[in-house]
């Protein structure tokens, strides 16, 4: 078993499911092994979050060679076991060339892979954030941008299992939702009381009507929208009317998007069936857009098939939006993540260590 391969096992042998996971833990750690390896300073920060109206401790560790303007970003946390695992999730197997474990492709074997590198390389002006928090709310990533950590950054590479393209755009993620107050009472009186879910219902035909007169719009290898009317919920028995309703939906919006303008339009479809109709929105993950490619190509090298679109989203968009360059990479195919016996291959992690070590290479290069 190599190196990159044991530390792996080890990685993955921590609990970071998320929610419930240890962060803090597996970040201890690698702020320890990140140290061994000459980093200037090393140093944990807890992030405390809610969860389910429950108080939650989120982490990340953040190390510096010299002043960082290149840094490498990989999630510790993974998502829970799904079902249909054939064994422990957090005992890796090796076999047939695969490392099999929870979280060995989405992306504990990015964090295995640059630790392996950098017992090659010592890098210049260089920062390692390995963070919590990816796979449901984005509190550590969020909270290093705004720290003083992350001032002199000035581009990132951003780890998810790309199968060795380099992702340079995808879509946001937005997620709204409606809601709308009536009086509520016995259905003998339906015909004189408000109806809050026949009210929203109008509202979930207009919304899949904008959906539809966008399927045109956006770049070519991402048109449309993706609205989805997810649910509408409301009432307690077929004989009552119920007194309140509410309403969700989804859209994935392609860079470019003009997202005030669709807000201007959700709220004109709503105002026109109920001025009453309240709207919030409760997911706003930006897309991502890498724009000018020289430096991914320069940072990168030959080490990767291509420069593509990816269709997930990634963290790549918070340091956009956070005015800084950005790029994803990493080992691992995405139809891995999330699934049960998630596996990464050796040959994949051998070329993570190789992509990495040039990236550091690339890092104390003078420009």
């Amino acid at each position: 078993m190599n190196a990159c391969v044991q530390r792996l096992a080890r990685l993955i042998a921590y609990h970071t499911e998320n929610p419930g996971g240890d962060e803090v833990a597996i970040c201890s750690y690698l702020a320890g092994e990140l140290r061994a390896r000459g980093c200037d300073a090393a140093r944990v920060v807890r992030v405390p979050r809610t969860r389910d109206g429950r108080p939650q401790m989120g982490a990340y560790v953040f190390a510096r060679w010299g002043t960082p303007r290149t840094l490498v970003n990989v999630h510790v946390d993974t998502v829970p076991a799904n079902t249909g695992w054939t064994a422990d999730p957090w005992t890796a197997r090796v076999s047939d060339g695969r490392v099999v474990g929870l979280g060995a492709a989405d992306t504990k074997g990015a964090i295995a892979a640059l630790l392996t590198a950098l017992d090659r390389r010592s890098p210049r002006d260089f920062g390692v954030l390995f963070s919590g928090d990816e796979e449901r709310g984005g509190t550590c990533i969020r909270a290093f941008l705004a720290s003083e950590d992350a001032r002199a950054v000035e581009r990132a590479i951003v780890c998810e299992p790309t199968g060795r393209l380099a992702g340079v755009r995808h879509r946001g993620i937005v997620g709204q939702r409606a809601r709308v107050a009536g009086r509520g009472g016995h259905s003998s009186a339906a015909d004189r009381l408000p109806k809050p879910i026949v009210t929203l219902a109008h509202l979930a035909i207009a919304l899949d009507d904008l959906g539809r007169a966008a399927l045109d719009d956006g770049p070519d290898d991402m048109k449309g929208i993706c609205l989805n009317v997810a649910s509408l919920d409301g009432g307690v028995a077929f004989n009552v009317v119920p007194d309140a309703a509410t309403l969700t939906w989804s859209l994935r919006p392609p860079p470019g998007f003009d997202m005030e303008r669709w807000r201007a339009a959700v709220r004109a479809r709503a105002a026109a069936i109920d001025p009453a109709i309240d709207i919030d929105t409760f997911v706003d993950n930006p897309p991502f857009d890498a724009g000018d490619t020289g430096w991914i190509r320069t940072l990168l090298g030959n080490r990767v098939r291509a420069l593509a679109p990816l269709q997930f989203w990634t963290e790549a968009a918070e340091f956009v939006r956070a005015g800084m360059a950005a790029v994803v990479v990493g080992p691992g195919a995405i139809e891995q993540a999330h699934a049960a016996d998630e596996y990464v291959t050796v040959d994949d992690l051998e070329w993570a260590v190789d992509l990495f070590a040039h990236v550091l290479e690339q890092a104390r290069a003078p420009e």
